[in-house]
């Protein structure tokens, strides 16, 4: 087949990036997706505007987002004392009481990242096209950080600590809270309309593919790979994608070694998270720290079971499950236990859900300290055993995404060829 014809029909050949399956897609009309036959996962979904519609929602976004931290956020009165919040004032407060680290990671995650992205959405989707010098740096950026902003899961610690402070006081909703709900909605809605492969095939067409690919095998039994970033055909052997120019191979380089190495540091580090406190409150002089496991019995004594429940799912039940789960995978890849693909691709798309939801009681703590400022009244601070806790929940992140999940499912294609071969 000539060079003309593989650029022609380039964009319709993608490799799952969860199986590896070489599929060839239809044509999508509007509001329909193309799935992978193999593991069941989304491969491209076909929205109307695809362009236009992520660029409204990250504008609306931006906009809500200025004019949560305009205005002042949450209150408290606590026997006729009141405080009043801004967003910018909750990291402020973790420097104040020298927990530098979990001030820059609400900084990060809640704010730094949703917003870079969002302005990359907008650069990405703007009518006039951008260089490739600064769209390909964008989209790369973009892809990567989206799923490590956190501003939802904030949200749900805001929404959690209004349950433990109602015994203390009287809560108000400020005029920067509700922005703050409109900018968690937008920015959801953006990267869910948000396709990677409209936004490379805007940045650059898709290179022509180097052999004709069959439908229904594996990338690597044909000597081709995707490329993480644009999601490109290319050979396995070319170490550098020809569209996006990023460095990639046929599999992550030792995945399961780093995996385990990142989830053995995780483990080691929750048994003191889980200990030791993670909150000191100081009552009329009275301090007193509690751990994570503290809080939960305390709402639940309060009657707040529902609460209870929420923060001992997210800050310890999906901890322990997906430390244990990563474990699971990781030993399932490297050739032990039954060959349940389907279940363990089940079980690894739920590790990559959950994860970052762990960080809900980090987010609850930083509300608490910022305001829960009461002078000799009452006053609240973070505890080394939230610094412990943050940091294991960002390792295990990192030991999902170092995770190739195409492993798991080699196994099924090592396991054709030995039955093929018995046959022959």
């Amino acid at each position: 087949m000539s060079e003309h014809s593989h650029h022609g029909h380039s964009h319709r050949w993608v490799l799952c990036p969860h199986c590896d399956m070489t599929i060839k897609l239809p044509g999508l009309t509007p509001g329909t997706r193309a799935i992978c036959p193999r593991c069941e996962t989304t491969i491209s979904t076909a929205w109307h505007e695809p362009l236009r519609r992520p660029m409204a929602y990250a504008f609306s976004a931006l906009v809500m987002l200025a004019l949560a931290n305009v205005f002042p956020f949450i209150s408290i009165s606590v026997m006729g004392m009141t405080n009043q919040i801004s967003l910018l004032q909750i990291p402020q407060a973790m420097v104040d009481d020298r927990y530098r680290f979990l001030a820059t990671i609400f900084l990060l995650f809640v704010q730094i990242i949703p917003a870079t992205c969002l302005v990359a959405i907008l650069l990405l989707t703007l009518n006039k096209r951008l260089s490739p010098i600064l769209s390909i740096p964008l989209a790369k950026g973009l892809f990567y950080l989206k799923n490590w902003g956190m501003a939802e899961i904030f949200l749900a610690g805001v929404l959690i600590s209004f349950v433990k402070l109602m015994a203390y006081g009287k809560i108000g909703l400020e005029m920067g809270f509700w922005p703050w709900c409109l900018f968690c909605l937008c920015q959801l809605r953006a990267f869910q309309c948000l396709e990677r492969h409209v936004i490379w095939q805007r940045i650059s067409s898709v290179p022509p593919l180097p052999i004709t690919p069959t439908a229904g095998i594996s990338g690597l039994a044909q000597n081709l790979r995707s490329c993480p970033c644009c999601t490109a055909i290319v050979l396995a052997d070319n170490p550098v994608c020809p569209r996006c120019h990023q460095r990639g191979y046929a599999r992550k380089p030792q995945s399961l070694q780093w995996t385990l190495s990142l989830l053995v540091t995780s483990v080691i580090l929750y048994i003191p998270a889980n200990i030791m406190p993670i909150m000191v409150t100081d009552a009329l002089g009275s301090a007193s720290g509690s751990n994570i496991m503290a809080g939960v019995i305390f709402l639940w004594n309060e009657g707040s079971w529902p609460i209870a429940m929420i923060i001992f799912i997210a800050s310890i039940l999906v901890p322990s499950m997906k430390i244990l789960a990563i474990g699971w995978l990781s030993w399932n890849a490297g050739g032990y236990g039954a060959r349940d693909n389907h279940r363990m691709q089940v079980v690894y798309e739920i590790v990559e859900f959950v994860g970052r939801w762990s960080m809900v009681d980090v987010f609850v703590i930083a509300v608490l300290s910022a305001l829960v400022r009461m002078g000799s009244l009452m006053n609240v601070y973070p505890a080394e055993g939230a610094l412990l806790f943050c940091l294991v929940v960002i390792l295990t992140m990192f030991s999902a995404q170092a995770f190739d999940p195409r492993l798991l499912w080699d196994r099924e294609s090592i396991k054709k060829h030995e039955e093929e071969s018995i046959e022959q």
